[in-house]
């Protein structure tokens, strides 16, 4: 069977498209999860054009509600105080290592204002 310069099959992506229309209705029967299906494909189809990569997108979605009831669990064992954040041992670790993460991008463009500022001072 030769290639098509179309694609695969002229009539294969209205299939899939038919398919996953019936799958998004027949979950709940509610006519909005079609509608919230193609707001995330095209969502996806704009994240692929403008080079997105999808998978923080995905671990975000998946990791999210776990960091909030990890949040809201924490909240109630300190009975409502961030303060149980910064007194374990842990949490300071994590909380050092994840400033130092976000600081690093930035200290590359602080020594080029320095030497920047330094050389205007010269003149």
């Amino acid at each position: 069977m030769g290639q098509n310069p179309e694609g695969p099959l002229p009539g294969l992506v209205p299939l899939i498209l038919l398919f996953c229309l019936i799958g998004a209705y027949s979950l709940n029967n509610n006519p909005a999860e079609i509608g919230l299906m193609l707001l995330f494909g095209v969502l996806g189809y704009l994240m692929k054009k403008f080079k997105y990569d999808g998978a923080p997108l995905v671990l975000a979605m998946v990791l999210g509600p776990l960091m909030d009831n990890s949040l809201r669990q924490s909240l109630l064992m300190s009975g409502g105080s961030g303060t149980i954040f910064f007194t374990r041992p842990i949490c300071l670790v994590i909380l050092g290592v994840v400033a130092l993460i976000l600081l690093l991008p930035v200290l590359p463009l602080i020594s080029r204002i320095r030497k920047t500022v330094e050389k205007t001072e010269e003149n």
